[in-house]
């Protein structure tokens, strides 16, 4: 290093603030909002984000990626189903291992870190240690983007009281929360459709073809997709595989990219 280079500590710190704080201003307004980062999360955000969409990953979390790290009972490898693979294949993922009846098993590591770096390098940007905690409603119009704050708000409350929340809005807000199912069931509360907000008990197979299945627009403005789906309609929960919750993130996006280019079919002939 030149002898003469100098640091100055002040400099380290406005360089932080400056930025984040720009970025944090451009993503009060965006195109789509993806609450949650786990499998279901990123691969929406990452399909969302090459299509062109600006787009907003909020992570309660200090870290992405949710279960796919974890593997079944901490032990780091990702199981997936050979129907989901094309997305891996896409991501550069090379530790996938063919296992039997049509299931793989790879490096849990290395698939969250691919997906989630395909999602950043197609623009979508992350705020983390941020939780969704309302929507915001307009009757006529449904879901038009999110109301937020930091994590430690409501995870803290006997030291951190009295802090209000940021609105945030957007044409389209996808619930990938996994099992808390945090955005459907605070705006079904609000608005008045049913959540069941659990869950039901273990049945892979059936699973993993319901929860694609049901990854819907729930209502106007809002999408579910990966556990958030089971939980909504108390589908069975799946356990430690991942093909249905990459796919049904695959699934969120074409329906979002689908309802924002037809709100803009409606907009053109107006």
């Amino acid at each position: 290093m030149n002898a003469d280079f100098k640091i100055d500590e002040k400099d380290v710190s406005q360089a932080i603030i400056s930025e984040y704080l720009k970025e944090l201003y451009d993503c009060t307004d965006c195109d789509v909002i993806v609450a949650g980062s786990g499998p279901a999360g990123t691969i929406a955000a990452w399909k969302l984000a090459e299509m062109g969409y600006k787009t907003v990953i909020m992570e309660k979390n200090i870290k992405p990626g949710g279960g796919m790290y974890l593997g079944g009972m901490l032990m780091n490898k990702l199981v997936v189903e050979e129907t989901a693979m094309h997305l891996l294949e896409e991501a550069g993922v090379r530790s996938m291992k063919a296992y039997k009846n049509g299931l793989l098993v790879g490096d849990a590591y290395e698939v969250s870190t691919k997906l989630l770096a395909k999602a950043f390098d197609a623009g979508a940007k992350m705020l983390n240690a941020v939780e969704v905690v309302d929507v915001i409603y307009r009757e006529k119009e449904g879901i038009k983007g999110v109301v937020a704050n930091w994590h430690a708000v409501s995870e803290y409350p006997e030291w951190v009281t009295c802090v209000d929340p940021l609105a945030f809005r957007s044409k389209i807000v996808i619930d990938a929360t996994g099992h808390a199912t945090e955005i459907a069931s605070v705006a079904g509360d609000k608005i008045g459709f049913p959540v069941k907000g659990r869950e039901g008990s273990m049945w892979t197979e059936r699973s993993e073809k319901e929860t694609v299945e049901y990854t819907q627009e729930l209502y106007p403005g809002l999408i579910v997709c990966g556990m958030a789906v089971n939980s909504t309609y108390g589908l069975p929960r799946m356990g430690p595989i991942f093909g249905a919750m990459f796919l049904s993130g695959e699934k969120a996006a074409k329906i979002a990219h689908e309802r924002l280019t037809q709100t803009e079919t409606i907009k053109a002939k107006n």
